[in-house]
């Protein structure tokens, strides 16, 4: 009975050990940005596989079915039997070679469950390592802006902010067709007219089919900074009462 309560006794603190075990595992994935439920279900399946092992480890009394030891005291009655002969020898049945392979059997079996049980514990470990791994940062998000194709070319835009242009025929020397054109370029916006430099202007005057010039003699960069600015233009007023187009 006493050895029972010790086997009894050995087996709760080891099983408590576990259990902080598994707390603290639970908590390394919630730092590490598990889910509560994944990280309770790990730390749970860590303490219940961390006690096994323990307790069959430390607990587990030693195998109680030992072989016969090699030297035994010697029976009187042994010697006076072998004196008479061998036919006075009684037949004895041969019990000691199968206790031996019931050892064996018992002995097997306990190997196989500890090599499941390191086999489990080993997945969990590389499992936990994976988690615990750092994820890559994500890629930053390609500019709106589309690079200069050539050298002077104003930067433009694949597409109008929000969906939506700026009505760039309020701009005088800009109609319809320029608008179209200016579009085609990847220019939707009148901050993005106002922000161009003499490069810019340049490349613009020189390749604007059809309207050679009309940049730089209209003075498109000084409207613009107007009406990116909210302000109007005596020509943008005329645009918007319908007078022009």
């Amino acid at each position: 009975m006493t050895e029972q309560a010790e086997e009894m006794g050995c087996a709760l603190k080891l099983w408590i050990a576990a259990a902080a075990a598994g707390v603290l595992v639970m908590l390394f994935l919630l730092v590490g940005g598990y889910a509560w439920l994944a990280a309770m279900f790990v730390g749970a399946v860590a303490a219940i596989l961390l006690g096994m092992f323990l307790t069959w480890l430390i607990c587990t009394p030693e195998e109680r079915t030992r072989t016969a030891p090699a030297s035994e005291p010697v029976d009187p009655l042994d010697i006076v039997s072998a004196a008479a002969g061998p036919a006075a020898v009684p037949h004895q049945p041969a019990t000691e070679a199968r206790d031996a392979a019931k050892a064996d059997a018992a002995l097997e079996a306990e190997k196989e469950k500890t090599a499941e049980v390191e086999r489990k514990i080993a997945a969990e470990e590389s499992r936990m390592a994976d988690a615990a791994r750092p994820r890559p940062a994500p890629e930053p998000s390609a500019p709106a802006a589309t690079a200069p194709r050539d050298t002077g070319q104003p930067a433009g835009l694949d597409a109008p902010r929000a969906g939506k242009a700026d009505d760039l025929k309020k701009i005088k020397g800009v109609g319809p067709k320029l608008e179209t054109l200016l579009n085609e370029h990847g220019i939707f916006h009148f901050d993005q007219i106002a922000a161009w430099g003499p490069e810019e202007v340049t490349w613009m005057d020189e390749n604007l089919k059809g309207f050679r010039g009309r940049v730089s003699r209209d003075d498109w960069i000084g409207q613009a900074k107007t009406l990116a600015g909210g302000g109007e233009t005596a020509f943008s007023k005329k645009v918007d009462k319908g007078d022009v187009y």
